[in-house]
């Protein structure tokens, strides 16, 4: 999908998507729009990007060739299933790993607006990364 007008518009249908799936869903919890819905419990990765995108944070992206071409939030698969990992990233010499913790720190707060957890850890290099999860999962 294109960046622009196009791209926005599709991402805040997409949301506004999924917080009807949440009206829906979660009719029984106190606030349904503040609990994920068992869809998004079931593609993390995906509601996690939504919600970050749709917050207007950008996300990074890579060319045709695989070479990172914006800095923004990646959301991949974390180690421990069902739980996303974000990471702040951006092209070599982009300053990146710099913004990276007020960067993840506006990451987690959309995260956890929504209801989600959202844990900072730092990784190989010391570089920063959140893992976001569905609240009360009980990790041991």
């Amino acid at each position: 999908m294109e960046a622009g007008p196009t791209r926005a518009t599709a991402v805040q249908a997409a949301f506004n998507g999924l917080l009807q799936i949440r009206r829906l869903m979660n009719a029984g919890a106190a606030d349904p729009y503040a609990v994920p819905a068992e869809w998004e419990r079931n593609h993390v990765v995906r509601a996690v990007a939504l919600a970050l995108e749709a917050a207007g944070i950008a996300p990074s992206a890579v060319d045709e060739e695989g070479q990172r071409v914006a800095t923004g939030y990646c959301v991949g698969a974390a180690e421990t299933p069902g739980v996303a990992r974000v990471e702040w990233l951006g092209p070599a010499g982009s300053g990146a790993a710099y913004a990276e913790q007020e960067a993840l720190r506006r990451c987690a707060a959309v995260v956890r607006r929504l209801g989600w957890e959202a844990l900072e850890y730092r990784g190989p290099r010391r570089r920063r990364y959140l893992e976001v999860e569905p609240p009360g999962r009980g990790r041991a």
